[in-house]
């Protein structure tokens, strides 16, 4: 029995999931994966990997958007590639107001010009941020992003207690990330950090 596999995916825990979620039932998935997390890296997408290893010949997977399923042209067209050999298809219910299938000629021209578009976009918006960056660096008002932690972040200065007293604890850099919820990169930035001053 072929299947209908929706995917709705929003990068932040704040952003409302049920428009997508919503859509891709009216469209007839039979089952939606739903995650909450940033499309840049795929090793974090549990849901979708999921899906991938779950979808059969004959399946489809549908999503509201391109930009929900893959952030780049590369990244998109390795996926479809990998999901047309299964014999699995894409439908993006929204590609420039249309409803594009790649199990179709037309459906697979549209997707790699279109995906090419939207990686193009993205380089151009990051372009204009740089240049945003570098015009405000120049006018001195450009701040940079703001610290996260500071000298009087507690969870920062527990984590460097911990570290200092690591030969009577027995703790391990991992566990002392895990009990304080401080990053091994920020406990290794804030040592250095330290030991310069």
């Amino acid at each position: 029995m072929t299947m209908i596999y929706g995917y709705a995916r929003v990068s932040s825990r704040g952003q409302n999931i049920e428009t997508q979620t919503n859509k891709l039932r009216e469209y007839g998935c039979d089952v939606v994966y739903e995650e909450k997390v940033s499309g840049r890296s795929a090793s974090n997408r549990e849901q979708f990997t999921e899906l991938l290893v779950t979808v059969d010949h004959g399946d489809k997977i549908a999503v509201t958007k391109l930009d929900r399923f893959a952030r780049s042209t590369k990244d998109a067209l390795t996926i479809i590639d990998d999901l047309n050999e299964k014999g699995v298809g894409l439908v993006v219910l929204n590609m420039g107001g249309d409803t594009v299938d790649t199990s179709t000629a037309i459906g697979k021209l549209m997707i790699t010009v279109l995906s090419g578009i939207a990686e193009f976009e993205a380089d151009m918006i990051k372009e204009r941020q740089l240049e945003g960056i570098a015009d405000a660096k120049e006018r001195g008002v450009y701040k940079g992003r703001p610290k996260k932690y500071t000298d009087k972040h507690s969870g920062l200065i527990h984590a460097m207690e911990l570290v200092a007293n690591r030969d009577h604890n027995g703790y391990t850099v991992d566990k002392i990330c895990e009990i304080t919820n401080v990053s091994r990169a920020t406990l290794y930035r804030e040592r250095r950090r330290k030991s310069h001053v």
